[in-house]
């Protein structure tokens, strides 16, 4: 597919290739930008940001890496523009819908089945420092090699094994001072 998209890329035709991309790339992006930004309406938004940043560079791409690599650093660098950004860090918004959300469920079978082990280990995935989240993320959720992962970050090999094994120890001590057990 890679040879074929950078064929195309030289062609005209970019919104059959950013149409493309989306389908092929779209969920794993808003994944990837949830875990930067932790709100689903936020990350929705940012990726439609990021595959409109990739529709406008599309006629610069040259294929020094693969369209996944190149996506995924776009993806990178754009959420953590927006975390830097002053708006990010000087406006909260209320989101009436979780406080809505607080209220209708207050069943208790509601929050045992909200417990779930799932939802603990990525809370606690999520509550890693970034460094050590957007490897332990890179690498798990969307199963990428430690090379992909130091293309895609711009770091050394050795500066991501290091970040997955001292992620790993962080996860592991999160979860062992929770009731987390894997039966």
């Amino acid at each position: 597919m890679e040879e074929l998209f950078v064929a195309d890329a030289k062609s005209t035709n970019y919104e059959q290739l950013i149409d493309e991309l989306m389908n092929t790339y779209g969920q794993d992006i808003l994944q990837l930008v949830y875990a930067y930004v932790h709100n689903e309406a936020l990350a929705e938004d940012l990726t439609q940001e990021i595959f409109v940043k990739c529709f406008k560079g599309l006629p610069t791409y040259t294929g020094r890496s693969s369209i996944k690599t190149w996506l995924w650093r776009i993806a990178i660098n754009h959420a953590k523009d927006y975390l830097k950004s002053w708006y990010n860090q000087n406006v909260k918004v209320t989101e009436d819908a979780i406080l809505s959300r607080a209220t209708i469920s207050s069943s208790v079978e509601q929050v045992i089945v909200q417990q779930d082990e799932d939802t603990e280990l990525t809370a606690a995935v999520m509550n890693l420092p970034i460094k050590y989240r957007e490897v332990i993320f890179l690498f798990y959720f969307e199963e990428l090699s430690i090379k992909e992962i130091a293309a895609v970050l711009q770091c050394n090999e050795n500066t991501i094994k290091t970040r997955l094994r001292k992620g790993k120890l962080l996860l592991k001590g999160i979860l062992e001072g929770s009731e987390w057990k894997r039966d």
